[in-house]
């Protein structure tokens, strides 16, 4: 149990990563990976909200929806809900404790509720029908995925204020070939991890 546990995890980060190989949640990955403290604060925010809606996609799918049939057609709405009220907790609580953080995110943070790697994780959790430990380690896993591929970025785009970068290239442009570069690199892990 604990190794395929470990496979879940690593898979969420490496091999299946939500940003980088499945090409969700760009908006925040471009948007708040300019500086490394922010993408790591933005990283854990949305880890917690990922962790959280797996453990609520979970109950929600296996005791409400699916033995009353419901399933089929209130799915999305349930889990869009129970995703908005997390990204509030989560707002209000990163207001209280770090306000600069807070005005950092900026309107990326009320953005999680609508980052499609939230919903693509809580959607995924009924269709390979993961017990709730296994939808635990799904959204942890995708939620560090997230963190690494934003603190990669970040790093990469702090660096790059100080390279030597054509004309045409600088801005978008190095942003957009990096992310592709990053990307390449992370489908190359693929295989490594039977899932």
């Amino acid at each position: 149990m604990l190794k395929e546990i470990l496979f879940i995890i690593i898979g969420s980060v490496l091999v299946n990563n939500f940003v980088l190989s499945r090409y969700l949640g760009q908006c925040p990955f471009l948007g708040v990976s300019s500086k490394t403290e922010t993408a790591l604060g933005m990283g854990m925010a949305t880890t917690f909200v990922l962790t959280m809606t797996a453990v609520a996609a979970y109950f929600i799918q296996n005791y409400i929806l699916a033995p009353f049939g419901l399933d089929a057609f209130l799915q999305i709405v349930s889990f869009i809900l129970v995703i908005a009220s997390l990204v509030q907790l989560v707002e209000m609580v990163v207001l209280k404790i770090s306000p600069p953080l807070y005005n950092a995110f900026g309107i990326y943070l009320p953005l999680i509720t609508t980052n499609c790697i939230v919903l693509g994780v809580a959607l995924l959790i009924p269709s390979k029908s993961y017990n709730l430990i296994q939808s635990i380690a799904f959204g942890l896993g995708a939620g560090l995925g997230f963190t690494l591929a934003l603190a990669l970025m970040a790093g990469i785009r702090e660096d790059l204020e100080f390279a030597d970068v054509p004309e045409a290239l600088k801005g978008p442009a190095i942003v957009f070939i990096t992310a592709g570069l990053l990307a390449m690199i992370f489908m190359g892990f693929a295989g490594l991890v039977p899932l």
